[in-house]
């Protein structure tokens, strides 16, 4: 038997340690779903970031590919070049960098020479120095296109260089178009968020940073490797890489962490959310500054703390009565009994809930599955009605043919149980084949048709086929389209809209027209019309490329394309050889 003054000791030392612990441990829950939450809120934000960053990148991804299509980008490759010629591929690349909106754009010879650039006029001019050792050139020497971020060894400046290469005759390689894409604005609008906002390349080197003194951090260890190659790509030139120290605290998985930063502001703990960019091989980070975490676990272990102490005091309650009603008990066989008959009636009410609790899921899946097949059984129902009148009026014909109503009900309701899946195929182009044109403008038609039934246009089709060429469907298909959706952008204001497509043969070639009523092409804009970055849309529209790439195409394919007003509107020629192999 424990004395009174020591069992109240240790009561007092149960109170306090219960205490404690239940705080400790609804503090660290509730810290760590506080910053699971709040986690979850920067991801999203992170999300949106990396979109922005994307869309940024995207807009000028296909820019270097087009201009190495420029027939006079390749005769400066391909040949001497003189003084004016040189000035005016000057002018031209200004021009264009000017029209996309790009930093700069630099044509580099077979031999990563600068040849011709945009920033010609300015001191730090790419013109005349040899950017060879870049990986951008090497990849769009060996794979058709290359991309790399660097500090310009030139302007001293950052960028993300994109390259594509240019052919000549026989696709050999005689040099690249780049284009260096800044991203001041960019920085300039992360700078005004409160969170920390970075992005490092594969080595783990931040060099994008919106708060001063965070960019060109090493996250992770570089190998001795890695440092060579980098000194020899001069890739962060002059720059010197100090090391981010930070560990992690708390993992919470999916490139979401608790962790302890050494920063230019300091040690601190920051939420750290990661989010790989794939296609370019570079992580986007946000460090966030837990704010709602060390609230919500001071709030928990005070409401923790509550709780137990009530628990506790209720349980001390309970225990006085317990040694109350033990003292009034006379005997102990009548206490057991009474103990057992209150486990017995609490054991069969636990019984019962549970029971009840099976039987009222089991009411709402039935009656979630009624409802959705109430309607194809009552119209089964009645149709079975009708079925037996039918065989006892001897109609056994038109029983047979009420069956496949039957069958279709029964249909329904197996789809109202099974799963619906989606396929798409997306076929990959450029191959050269013998197809009929009149195939290719049936199939571009068809993508169109939505916006055709939309915009309520009449179409006129004048087609004479077979008409056999030389091509790639998928490319053609391109071509098609972007005439249509000009055409249709043309007429969308017209009261009575309506498009003409006919082919024909004109000689050894066929003739496929697209011609519309709206109102056609300024005189002054047609000699500019398959120019790149030319367009007459609003800003935004889009970027006056379609034609440009289209033209590009048609060319490419051994045909022509033109553009002129004829009637209420324009009309688009294109023109390709006939296949006399097919034809033969």
């Amino acid at each position: 038997m424990i004395p009174r003054p020591l069992r109240i000791v240790l009561l007092i030392l149960l109170l306090l340690a219960g205490l404690f612990l239940a705080m400790h441990l609804s503090g660290r829950q509730a810290e760590r779903q506080a910053l699971r939450d709040e986690g979850e809120q920067a991801r999203e934000q992170l999300t949106l970031y990396a979109g922005s960053l994307r869309t940024l990148i995207d807009r000028f991804r296909a820019l270097p590919a087009v201009l190495a299509l420029d027939p006079e980008v390749r005769a400066t490759l391909q040949g001497p070049v003189d003084n004016s010629e040189q000035t005016q591929l000057n002018l031209k690349l200004e021009q264009m960098n000017r029209a996309a909106g790009s930093t700069t754009l630099e044509l580099l010879d077979r031999d990563g020479l600068a040849v011709a650039a945009s920033n010609w006029r300015l001191p730090t001019s790419f013109v005349g120095h040899n950017y060879g050792f870049r990986p951008y050139f090497a990849e769009a020497r060996s794979h058709g296109s290359g991309r790399f971020y660097a500090v310009g060894v030139t302007s001293g400046i950052p960028g993300y260089f994109l390259a594509s290469a240019v052919r000549g005759g026989k696709d050999e390689f005689i040099g690249a178009i780049v284009v260096k894409l800044e991203f001041p604005e960019l920085e300039q609008e992360w700078g005004q968020r409160p969170d920390i906002i970075l992005v490092s390349d594969a080595r783990g080197v931040v060099f994008i940073a919106n708060q001063p003194g965070w960019r060109y951090r090493e996250l992770q260890p570089i190998s001795a490797g890695g440092r060579a190659e980098m000194a020899a790509t001069r890739q962060y030139d002059k720059q010197p890489l100090a090391p981010l120290i930070h560990s992690t605290l708390q993992d919470f998985g999916e490139g979401s962490r608790l962790a302890r930063v050494e920063g230019p502001g300091g040690r601190a703990d920051y939420l750290w959310e990661s989010l790989p960019l794939p296609s370019e091989g570079w992580t986007l980070h946000l460090l966030r500054a837990p704010q709602e975490a060390a609230s919500s676990a001071r709030n928990a272990s005070l409401a923790a703390g509550g709780a137990w102490l009530a628990l506790f005091f209720l349980a001390l309650f309970l225990q006085q009565r317990w040694r109350l009603a033990r003292i009034r008990q006379r005997s102990r066989e009548e206490l057991e009994q009474l103990v057992e008959q209150r486990t017995a009636a609490l054991r069969t009410a636990q019984d019962g809930l549970i029971q009840a609790a099976k039987l009222a899921a089991l009411g709402q899946m039935s009656a979630a599955l009624a409802h959705e097949i109430n309607q194809p059984l009552t119209a089964l129902q009645m149709h079975l009605a009708s079925l037996r009148l039918m065989l006892d009026n001897g109609q056994l014909e038109q029983a047979r043919k009420a069956l496949s109503r039957h069958d279709e009900l029964l249909q329904r309701m197996a789809a109202l149980t099974g799963h619906l899946k989606t396929y798409a195929r997306k076929t990959p182009g450029g191959l050269r084949e013998c197809l009929e044109l009149g195939n290719v403008v049936d199939k571009s038609l068809q993508l169109l048709a939505p916006n055709l039934r939309d915009a309520k246009v009449e179409i006129s089709q004048e087609l004479s086929v077979p008409a056999w060429v030389s091509g790639d469907a998928i490319r053609l298909e391109q071509v098609l389209v972007n005439l249509l959706r000009n055409a249709l952008d043309a007429v969308a204001d017209k009261a009575a809209p309506r498009l003409w497509i006919t082919l024909r043969r004109e000689g050894d070639q066929w003739l496929l027209s697209v011609a519309d009523n709206g109102g056609g092409i300024a005189e002054e804009d047609l000699p500019r019309v398959f120019d790149p970055f030319f367009t007459t849309k609003p800003a935004g529209a889009g970027l006056g490329i379609g034609l440009a790439v289209s033209y590009a195409i048609v060319h490419e394919l051994g045909g022509s394309l033109a553009a002129a007003n004829q009637g209420e509107g324009a009309v688009f020629s294109l023109r390709l050889p006939v296949d006399k192999a097919r034809e033969e």
